[in-house]
């Protein structure tokens, strides 16, 4: 862009800006109610968009709980613990998606659990739960966890092998992640992590882009009329969409044709996945198998990989924690000699996971620091005021901040920003777990993340076999490490790493 037009588009920010403030400074003009204090506009938010979760924490740091302002909508962001318990637990009712959050999600998780009210949220959290809870289906999670964290580390030790060459991690973890979750919801394997899988590979691109166009909708005042003339994030958006469906429609429908088949012998083996069992209950619409599936994919793929990535990255930071880590593995597993990574995987039964309290500790505070999903949204259904004694008025968007909260010293003391997983152990060592309303990273109150135990569970996995067999380190020491702006929160650009064996390994 020349000289001219960014003067132009400053010019005409400038005026939106101005515009913004008058409009809603008459909207929250009130004698009797206090609201909160203006700390930008959607203009602000658009210019920091590469770097939005820095510039909304630095923002909350300064004001706790503040307003974004928009033509559209008013929006209040809080990083106050007693607010987000209010929001979440207190006042559950008044805050729900709303038709405006619908609005924004129903393209890509049409009506799927993180985007309805209601009836329709109430049944399928309840079937959701349902599931969860199973004995069968924990117990087919951790065998496929196993599974495939068996695959990532050969894929590991072909490359630590082969003059230690640079792993794109972070690309391995979102295809064991997807390769796992596909497995559990449809019983089909897609060994994306093979690099053969086109479809899946193209399904995973496709993915990552649509939640980083979705998020785009919340700052983007326009993004209606982008998708009625099918230009820029919006024309990218559905082309994505188009992508995920096919991938996913195509597996859901060969599932059904795979379950009405009687002359299977493995179907007995095929009911322990998600699909094959809501097929059993004769829910056979694969528009509502769709948007349970993809709902589910979005909690626990891009999550997930992206909570491994940065807890691989922090590992290299801090290779005396990755060596402490490696150690309790050892210690807690007591496998004699060299054990295979497949007799390795297989000790990780729960009781062994339990034990485990420093994985966990270094995991959580990973998570604190650098939460997979970096902000949540209600909407307040009617005029409210908060704990805080300021008020809500009907329609205003609220967005409960994980990213600023983790970082708060108000809230984690003055080394907030380090990375130090004893801050979750008592004097005995044992891990103690924080308030949901300060550690907001899996939600809280009846919307909290129902996957939360099988999300540990399979990075404890991972990482206990990973870290029990190799030493990482970054494999280009002088790269700037940070996320790129979706739902999620990715490394952009990926994490390149190296690994070298320990002295003792699992043997591949």
């Amino acid at each position: 862009m020349d000289f001219a037009s960014a003067a132009v588009a400053l010019s005409l920010a400038l005026v939106l800006a101005v515009v913004v403030v008058r409009h809603h400074a008459r909207r929250l003009r009130d004698k009797n109610k206090r609201y909160h204090p203006i700390a930008g506009t959607v203009v602000h938010q658009l210019i920091n968009f590469p770097r939005l979760h820095h510039y909304m924490t630095e923002l909350a740091g300064k004001y706790y709980t503040y307003r974004m302002l928009d033509l559209f909508k008013g929006a209040v962001y809080t990083a106050d613990p007693a607010n987000v318990e209010y929001v979440l637990k207190t006042n559950f009712a008044n805050y729900g998606k709303g038709s405006y959050m619908h609005n924004i999600f129903q393209d890509g998780l049409g009506d799927g659990i993180f985007s309805v009210d209601g009836q329709k949220w109430v049944h399928q959290k309840k079937l959701l739960s349902a599931e969860f809870s199973t004995k069968v289906l924990r117990d087919f999670s951790s065998a496929v966890f196993k599974t495939n964290a068996i695959k990532l580390a050969g894929i590991i030790h072909a490359a630590a092998t082969s003059r230690n060459q640079a792993i794109e991690i972070q690309d391995l973890f979102m295809k064991s992640t997807l390769d796992s979750i596909i497995k559990i919801l449809l019983g089909i394997e897609l060994d994306s992590m093979s690099g053969k899988d086109e479809e899946g590979n193209r399904f995973s691109h496709a993915f990552e882009s649509g939640q980083e166009a979705t998020l785009y909708r919340l700052i983007d005042m326009f993004w209606k009329i982008k998708r009625f003339l099918n230009i820029g994030k919006e024309a990218e958006l559905k082309k994505n969409i188009k992508e995920v469906d096919q991938f996913l429609y195509k597996l859901i429908n060969s599932k059904i044709e795979t379950i009405q088949n009687p002359e299977d012998d493995n179907i007995c083996l095929k009911k322990r996945d998600f699909v094959s069992r809501r097929l059993e209950m004769k829910d056979t619409d694969p528009k509502y198998l769709r948007d349970m599936v993809l709902c589910v994919t979005v909690a626990g793929q891009d999550t997930t990989a992206s909570s491994l990535s940065w807890f691989v990255y922090m590992m290299c930071k801090h290779l005396h924690i990755q060596e402490k880590i490696a150690q309790e593995v050892r210690e807690v597993i007591n496998l004699k000699d060299k054990p295979s990574v497949d007799e390795l995987a297989a000790s990780l039964d729960q009781e062994a996971l339990n034990n485990m309290q420093y994985l966990h500790a270094a995991l959580s505070e990973t998570i604190r620091l650098y939460p997979a999903i970096p902000m949540n949204a209600r909407v307040c259904l009617s005029d409210d005021t908060w704990p805080d004694g300021f008020s809500v008025k009907k329609g205003d968007v609220v967005v409960y901040q994980h990213y600023a909260m983790g970082r708060m010293k108000s809230l984690w003391g003055d080394d907030a920003e380090e990375f130090r997983p004893e801050r979750w152990l008592d004097k005995n060592g044992l891990f103690q777990d924080e308030s949901p309303y300060k550690f907001t990273s899996f939600s809280a109150g009846p919307r909290i993340c129902l996957g939360k135990e099988y999300a540990y569970t399979q990075m404890k996995i991972i990482s206990a076999v990973l870290l029990s067999s190799y030493i990482f380190k970054l494999a280009y020491e002088e790269k700037i490490v940070t996320y790129k702006t979706m739902i999620s929160l990715p490394i952009d650009g990926g994490l390149y790493v190296k690994a070298s064996p320990r002295l003792w390994h699992a043997r591949p």
